[in-house]
């Protein structure tokens, strides 16, 4: 008989929101958002907006009654779980929204978009009052930043103890839950404060210094929605909408010469590429194997070749031959497979390479000597080096901190990457290079062509 193929429906959210042609914010991010979390992205768009990192130098907006259809046309056929709105521009589109989502039951998530990243305005100031009596009353969660938050409430917020007074007061306004995020308050930590039911929940993360930050409300109101899309409570979904957002900021794009985008994806992605690095790994292992005359090249304390996944922060994330690569009679042999954490000595040359080349994902080390530079310089590869005679006695007593020290001396040598670093050794330590690059098999392939000409 043939098999009865289950099939499983898959959650699918909305977002009612303007587009960003810079594809950092809007409906583009909340897209992305949504993917990263497993959920079906549908879209109304409300505005499109010419846009960039920097600045939105025009908005067109849609007819009320198109912006109508768009929401009633994916509710009608695919269904809709949950759904969020952002660009709101006008009076005229948010009673249509409101109106329009008030025929169907599913979660709305309302971030209530004023102001671009870049100060321009996204919400007419006489629409303000409209959005507090015709949406938040149909609102399941409310995510206002600071500065929304004082325009909802006529009242200033400088600390938590005001953000937690503002969250109660938009309450009152009718929706379920409210979030106000802490973004924009000072501080070690970028707080936000959940109200919902009576009681306050706060939700805190390292406060991260860094410019791609684009799109940052919108990922975080995409995410809260993707999730109660599955069927998750709403301290959960906020509590795990928190931890994407943080997650897309640190892996940020560095585009444009503004602030650059979030990046919702950007985990999904680092785990995506786990098994393409080892695959890497592994193919350098047997073509470094397989010739012999690489023999030559392995120093004392063994050969090792690495390589990590994309935004790699630790050296978990960085996968290596377990037990090096040791020298036999006439050939050479890799003691175990490919393995994460398998190196914390390449994988401290990657972590901090990558500070200045996020691409240089790969390291091998092989056995110091003159020749081999040679051959490396004729190769056009940049080469710099360090001195470990050099090294600070307080670098010196912090265990790990030399080949940091050292890669910063490399850096600063030449003002450049360098492709090849490195050192004469020190009392107790051997002379080593150390050659980085984009891929594992790369760099493998590399080493036996140095291993051949310094054979010739």
């Amino acid at each position: 008989m043939p098999r009865t193929r289950i099939r499983t429906k898959i959650p699918v959210a909305i977002t009612i929101a303007g587009s960003d042609s810079g594809g950092g914010a809007g409906i583009q991010a909340d897209i992305k958002t949504f993917a990263a979390m497993g959920v079906h992205g549908t879209t109304a768009v409300t505005s499109i907006t010419a846009q960039n990192t920097q600045t939105v130098t025009a908005v067109v907006d849609l007819d009320a009654e198109m912006i109508r259809k768009q929401i009633r046309t994916v509710a009608e056929d695919i269904g809709i779980d949950a759904g969020k709105t952002g660009m709101l521009h006008t009076e005229e589109i948010i009673k249509a929204v409101a109106s329009e989502t008030s025929n169907y039951r599913f979660p709305l998530v309302v971030d209530p978009v004023m102001v671009a990243k870049s100060g321009a305005p996204l919400l007419k100031p006489e629409a303000v009052n409209l959005l507090k009596t015709h949406l938040l009353p149909r609102a399941t969660v409310v995510t206002p930043n600071r500065f929304e938050a004082e325009k909802l409430t006529s009242r200033a917020i400088k600390n938590l103890n005001d953000a937690r007074n503002a969250a109660k007061q938009i309450s009152k306004m009718g929706p379920e839950a409210v979030v106000v995020k802490g973004g924009h308050l000072k501080g070690k930590k970028s707080v936000d404060v959940l109200y919902y039911r009576d009681k306050y929940k706060v939700f805190q993360t390292p406060r991260l210094n860094m410019k791609t930050t684009h799109g940052t409300g919108c990922s975080f109101s995409a995410a809260i929605a993707a999730q109660l899309a599955k069927g998750t409570d709403i301290p959960t979904a906020v509590e795990n909408a928190k931890k994407l957002v943080t997650s897309a900021i640190k892996f940020g794009l560095n585009v444009g010469k503004g602030y650059g985008p979030v990046n919702p994806l950007g985990q999904l992605y680092r785990d995506s590429c786990r098994y393409s690095v080892l695959t890497s790994i592994e193919e350098a292992k047997l073509l470094l194997e397989s010739t012999p005359q690489v023999l030559a090249l392995v120093p004392e304390v063994g050969m090792n070749i690495a390589m990590a996944v994309p935004y790699a922060e630790s050296i978990d994330d960085v996968a290596a031959i377990e037990g090096r690569i040791v020298k036999l009679r006439e050939r050479v042999k890799a003691v175990g497979s490919s393995k994460f954490g398998a190196s914390s000595h390449l994988a401290k040359y990657i972590l901090e390479i990558a500070k200045h080349d996020s691409a240089k994902r790969a390291a091998v080390n092989i056995k110091y000597s003159d020749k081999a530079l040679k051959i490396l310089g004729k190769k056009r590869l940049r080469v710099s080096f360090y001195d470990r005679k050099e090294e600070p006695q307080r670098i010196k007593e912090v265990e790990g901190m030399t080949i940091p020290w050292g890669v910063e001396q490399a850096v600063q040598r030449i003002g450049n990457v360098p492709d090849v670093i490195y050192h004469r050794g020190d009392t107790g330590k051997e002379p080593m290079i150390v050659i980085v690059g984009e891929k594992a098999s790369q760099l493998a392939r590399l080493v036996t062509q140095i291993a051949k000409e310094m054979q010739s």
